[in-house]
């Protein structure tokens, strides 16, 4: 029997449907939560991580890290091994990553106009217009941004993504419940031995994602019958060199015959292609009111592999850290405003898990043993050696990663 992916817009009663599709078909109910676990399971990356492939906000430091990109390899690959079963539905954004070629999936999507949702919001869940028209703008946004990363489109309600549209807003729940069951008979989305090769497929183009992403790199994956072909969409120097490194790293994924490699459309645009190094720290804040200083050493970093966001003082630091997930912060102590020792003070408070790197070039004997007793990594003066600065980045960057791993043991 097929597999049922449903996708739906925020307020479009797809819990009352999802129950009565599960009631008259027995079959279990697997949501995004769910995928995110098995993923976490699989791979070792935090929950909160793959959460955020979910939605419209990238981190900042996706550029070097390829977070996003890793998160979704990873997403793929607890999706395909979910679909070695059968009779299942699938609640959530998740189902989008499921190819079309798989043609044993029915995919669905519950959608009603903006004026039905609204009144649905207040209606059953007591919610008042202002607050349910900004979760649904919300909800869309983290819909379309997550149609785009694996489409390239900003649609996600395009009739091409699914089997059948449901305009909740014009049926009913029995009369939307009965119109998925009844597509479940029909002979269109019943396994075939053709459909269930694609999902094989699938499966392989999640493992060799994953093996790419392991080795920090990043690239579109399409398998067909074990021949596998990658597609670069970002420049690179040496494409060549790129190229033999990813066709490496993907004949060695078991079941892989073959391996070719293009370039997509993203190729000819401005960015550039940058592996992520595991051992390199690429999640660095620099925080410092001397902007030709900082932007210097930001460029001086990225030439070693470090990536860096710069902030040029404490408040747009502390702003920044609440929304995104830095993991080492090099900081200055004096700074017009929220001065450098009281950044360093909030920073271990709200987020103790961030290193903290003094730079400094004012700073005293007191201030030194000030910051290493507020739970500074390091305590360095200007003018720094670069490679000592490097070294130091290195160094926190073990740390955190030992931490990280203790956590996860526990």
């Amino acid at each position: 029997m097929p597999v049922i992916t449903i996708v739906s817009g925020i307020f479009c009663n797809k819990e009352a449907i999802v129950a009565g599709i599960q009631k008259k078909t027995g079959y279990p109910v697997i949501d995004d939560d769910a995928i995110v676990k098995k993923a976490h399971e699989l791979s070792g990356v935090s929950e909160k991580s793959l959460q955020r492939a979910f939605t419209s906000k990238n981190s900042l430091f996706n550029n070097f890290t390829h977070e996003k990109e890793r998160a979704i390899a990873w997403l793929k690959l607890a999706m395909a091994q979910v679909l070695e079963k059968d009779n299942l539905i699938i609640d959530g954004a998740a189902g989008l990553l499921v190819p079309k070629s798989i043609t044993h999936v029915l995919r669905v999507l519950l959608i009603g106009d903006v004026a039905y949702r609204v009144q649905f919001a207040s209606k059953e869940k007591k919610i008042v217009e202002k607050e349910a028209n900004a979760q649904i703008k919300n909800h869309d946004e983290n819909l379309s941004a997550f149609v785009n990363t694996i489409f390239k489109s900003n649609d996600p309600w395009a009739d091409s993504l699914y089997d059948m549209v449901v305009p909740v807003d014009k049926t009913d729940d029995a009369k939307s419940v009965s119109l998925i069951s009844d597509y479940l008979q029909s002979d269109v989305v019943k396994p075939t031995e053709e459909s269930k090769k694609r999902a094989l497929d699938f499966q392989l183009s999640a493992q060799v994602e994953v093996a790419l992403a392991k080795e920090g790199h990043a690239a579109d994956v399409f398998s067909r019958d074990g021949h596998v072909t990658l597609t670069i969409n970002k420049n690179v120097l040496f494409l060549s060199r790129l190229e033999e490194e990813l066709k490496t790293i993907a004949q060695k994924v078991p079941g892989v015959k073959s391996v070719d490699t293009q370039v997509g459309k993203g190729f000819y645009q401005t960015d550039i292609y940058r592996k992520y190094n595991f051992e390199m720290p690429s999640k660095i804040l620099l925080v410092d009111d001397e902007r030709e200083f900082v932007q210097t050493l930001s460029e001086r970093l990225l030439m070693r592999e470090m990536g860096s966001l710069v902030a040029y003082d404490g408040e747009s630091a502390l702003n920044l850290i609440s929304k995104d997930d830095p993991e080492v912060m090099i900081l200055d102590l004096n700074m017009p405003g929220i001065d450098g020792i009281e950044v360093l003070r909030r920073v271990k408070k709200s987020r103790p898990e961030i290193a903290v790197i003094i730079l400094t070039g004012h700073g005293s004997e007191k201030d030194r043993e000030t910051c290493l007793k507020l739970g500074a990594f390091a305590y360095l003066q200007k003018p720094v050696d670069i490679d000592v600065l490097s070294d130091t980045l290195k160094k926190a960057n073990a740390a955190i990663k030992k931490n990280s791993t203790m956590k996860t043991k526990k």
